[in-house]
This record gives structure tokens, C-alpha cells and sequence, in this order.
């Protein structure tokens, strides 16, 4: 299985403190332990900004960064070895594990925060923090802080800034390494093969839930722990519901059946949608939809490259969509008329994708200094137009209404233009229903 290698966590860290002012400390919790219900608990998935800077997959664990500390600048504080509660949950890594096997400098009992935290803190000027997205986490840190400003009579020095760590980190998040974009063509590929089987599988009759049992089967067959985000899919009418969740009504002969579903390896995304039809053949009109939307994702990929801005692969689905529909009937207008009043959003009310990587809607500002961000090499980024034609549009002719049509694809930025991704699944009307097609004879 790829994953990020152990060196690339140190590289990380030490590019934030090359970043931070001197004389700085940062603190980042790791994620905490989500009950589902009673004394049930989700499966555990770290903090996206922890694993980033650690790699490490434990709860109850605090990272500190002090550059410049004689001691050592990276330390963790998780819990400690413990023979009864391991037969029950699970090897820990301990002190030595958090030196050994994940880089820190030095590792302290979880349990002993209280007493050597502040000390840490004592005489900084700046503390960086994940300020706002950890309530429970925000307490304690003032609670440090608070011995500290308690001792102020006895010499003791509180910081007097504090800042928001997002700033920093999210920016480093958002430009991909090579080991990065190679864990998430791994992603890709295993979403990309799990699109494809229940492409193969799918039939009038089977539930929704059906379909999504085949994703879940391929995710994990694939090597991945769970998918990156809830799995939609939706069938028929459903297909309009831009997050539907319910995955249990029936697939029906003649429908089409929207998936949009992605894994995670390593804890990053990947997230791809297809749209095909239940019983392998579209309609005249659930073709003239798919290739417009294709039509419109194919223009938007032209539009990804280096110094070209965020909204331009936007700016041109719309203008795709808006042309198309016109010349289908479903819109009337001049083109131009119809984008400036935004006349589209009856149909296409979503933009054209979002930045990607640990988050499936990834960290990183879209917008500099109030201007589209201009896109860079290895930021990574969803292309996903969408039509939907809600099944109670009484503005269009009856034949249209209940499509609902999305497109999705994975792209990394390159030096030319850009690499998607998940190209493993088919996308043309003559390439998927030759593979439902195919599907259905070996079945018979």
C-alpha cells in the first residue's frame, strides 16, 4: 500500500517553523474520539492539519513545534503504554513508539500536559493554534495560559500574541507533493475501479444500497479504510438532490443513477461521480444532458494550468451549459443575457469543483487579496459540472424533467496544464454503455 513516507511529516514541520516568528511555539490536538451512540465509537479518523504535520493515528495526543529549542523542536504528547487497555483497543505507540516510528524529538505522557505545557509556553512571544475549530481544546490553552499570567509577580511571562495556525499550515496544504499526488492517484484508482463495478452490476430492481455495497466492497478490497465522504447514490428523481444521503430507494428500468463516492488512502481523498443509465442504455434526452455536461467538464479541463485563476474552468462550464440549453430549448435568451442574470442556476446551481487532498473539500484560500486565486504545480482540485432538471420544473417539456446529470473528476495542476486523476473510469455515452453491455452478456 503507498503512504506518505516518514520523512516527508519532518520536511513538513520544519518548513511551518521556518515560517513562524521566532521565538514561537505551535499546539495542534489531535481529533477527538466521536461517540456514534452510548459507548459505541466511530471508526477513528485523525485530525486532517495533526496527520499532516505527524502521522500519527492516535487520539489523545498534542503536537508542539518550538523552533529553535535546544531540546528538541517537535515534541507529542499521547498516552502511554498500557498492557490492559491495548488487549482491548489496540498496540499504542507509547513515549518511545512517538521517538522511534513518528520522529519527535521528545514524548511525554498525555496525563502529564498540565504540569509541563506551560512551561513550554512560558517566555514565548507568539503561540499559533487551530484557534476556533477546537473549543474544548481553546479552554485548556487558556487554562495554560492562565497558570502562566498567575506567576507573572514571580517573573513568569505570558505570550502576548496569539495567532491562527490555519494561515500557514492551510497554504502548505494546498500545494501537493510528488508523494502526495502518488497517494492520490492510488485513491483514484481504486475509486475508479469501484465505479466501474457497480457500473457492471447495476439493474432495474437492485436498491440503491445495492450499488453502494459493490463501492464499499472495492474500496476495501483496494486497501482503503473507508470512503472519503458519505457515498451518494441516488437513482431516478434523486439524482436532482445535489447531497442526497438515503441510498435505499429502487432502481428503475429507464432512470439514470448518479454515483458520487470516493475512498481515502492514507487520509486523502479522492472523489469522482458518474451518472449512467439503470438498464445500460440512455435516452435520447439523458444523452443530449451527459454530453453537454461532458462537453462542459472537457472545456473546463482546457482552463487548468499554471497562471490561469481559479474561476476561469467555471466561467467556461457555464458558458458550455448555458449555450447548450439554449439550444435544446430548455433555456431562452441570448447566451450572454442569460450568464449575466444568471439565468443557468435553475439547472446548474453548484460551481465547477473545489480544492482537494486530506479533506475531500480541501483547506486553501480561493481568493487573494479579493482576486481568483491564480492556480500553481501540484495544487490539486475536483471538475465537476452538473445539470438537474428538478422533476418538478413545470418550465421545461415533461420529457426532460427527473435528469439530473454530474460529471466528476480528480485533476492535479502540472507544468502544462493538468493530470486527472481518476481517468480509470469510463465517461462517454458509447464507452459505458458498452461496458454495461459487456457486463450483462457475462452475466447471461
Amino acid at each position: 500500500m503507498i503512504h506518505i513516507p516518514k520523512s516527508e511529516y519532518g520536511r513538513r514541520r520544519k518548513a511551518l517553523m521556518a515560517q513562524m516568528e521566532p521565538n514561537s511555539i505551535a499546539i495542534l490536538p489531535a481529533a477527538a474520539v466521536a461517540i456514534r451512540n452510548r459507548d459505541v465509537e466511530h471508526v477513528y479518523r485523525q485530525d486532517s492539519d495533526f496527520q499532516y504535520l505527524s502521522g500519527f493515528p492516535e487520539p489523545q495526543a498534542v503536537l508542539v513545534l518550538i523552533p529553535g529549542r535546544v531540546h528538541g523542536e517537535y515534541i507529542l504528547f499521547c498516552r502511554e503504554r498500557n498492557a490492559e487497555r491495548e488487549l482491548w483497543d489496540g498496540l499504542r505507540a507509547g513515549q518511545e513508539g512517538a521517538i522511534r516510528d513518528f520522529g519527535a524529538d521528545d514524548a511525554f505522557p498525555i496525563t502529564d500536559i498540565d504540569d509541563i505545557l506551560p512551561g513550554l509556553i512560558e517566555g514565548r512571544d507568539r503561540v499559533y493554534s487551530a484557534m476556533g475549530s477546537n473549543p474544548e481544546f481553546d479552554r485548556h490553552l487558556m487554562e495554560w495560559i492562565n497558570v502562566i499570567r498567575s506567576k507573572a509577580n514571580l517573573g513568569a511571562q505570558p505570550p502576548n500574541e496569539f495567532v491562527a495556525l490555519d494561515h500557514l499550515l492551510h497554504d502548505m496544504r494546498l500545494y501537493k507533493s510528488a508523494a502526495e499526488v502518488k497517494v492520490m492517484r492510488e485513491a483514484a484508482r481504486i475509486s475508479a475501479q469501484a465505479h466501474v463495478r457497480a457500473m457492471q452490476a447495476s439493474r432495474a430492481g437492485l436498491h440503491e444500497f445495492s450499488l453502494e455495497a459493490e463501492l464499499d466492497y472495492e474500496f476495501r478490497k483496494g486497501g482503503a479504510k473507508m470512503p472519503a465522504y458519505g457515498s451518494i447514490v441516488a437513482a431516478g428523481r434523486n439524482s436532482c438532490i445535489l447531497h442526497y444521503q438515503q441510498n435505499d430507494a429502487v432502481l428503475k428500468d429507464g432512470d439514470l443513477v448518479l454515483i458520487d463516492a470516493g475512498c481515502e488512502i492514507d487520509c486523502y481523498a479522492s472523489d469522482i461521480t458518474r451518472t449512467w443509465p439503470v438498464n445500460g442504455k440512455y435516452s435520447a434526452e439523458q444523452k443530449a444532458i451527459y454530453e453537454l455536461v461532458l462537453a462542459a467538464q472537457e472545456a473546463a479541463f482546457a482552463e487548468i494550468a499554471p497562471n490561469k485563476h481559479w474561476n476561469q474552468a467555471h466561467e467556461a462550464t457555464v458558458r458550455v451549459i448555458t449555450r447548450g440549453l439554449v439550444e435544446l430549448g430548455l433555456l431562452q435568451g441570448e447566451v450572454d443575457e442569460l450568464i449575466a442574470s444568471e439565468a443557468y442556476k435553475a439547472f446548474y446551481m453548484h460551481r465547477a469543483g473545489h480544492w482537494l487532498g486530506m479533506d475531500v473539500h480541501d483547506v486553501g484560500e480561493y481568493r487573494v487579496g479579493g482576486e481568483w486565486r491564480v492556480l500553481e504545480v501540484g495544487m490539486a482540485l475536483t471538475v465537476e459540472p452538473g445539470i438537474y432538471i428538478s422533476p418538478n420544473n413545470q418550465n421545461v417539456a415533461k420529457k426532460w424533467r427527473g435528469i439530473g446529470v454530474r460529471i466528476e473528476d480528480d485533476v492535479v495542476v502540472t507544468k502544462t496544464g493538468c493530470e486527472i486523476l481518476t481517468k480509470g473510469v469510463p465517461k462517454t455515452v458509447a464507452e459505458i454503455e458498452a461496458l454495461m453491455a459487456q457486463a450483462r452478456t457475462q452475466a447471461a
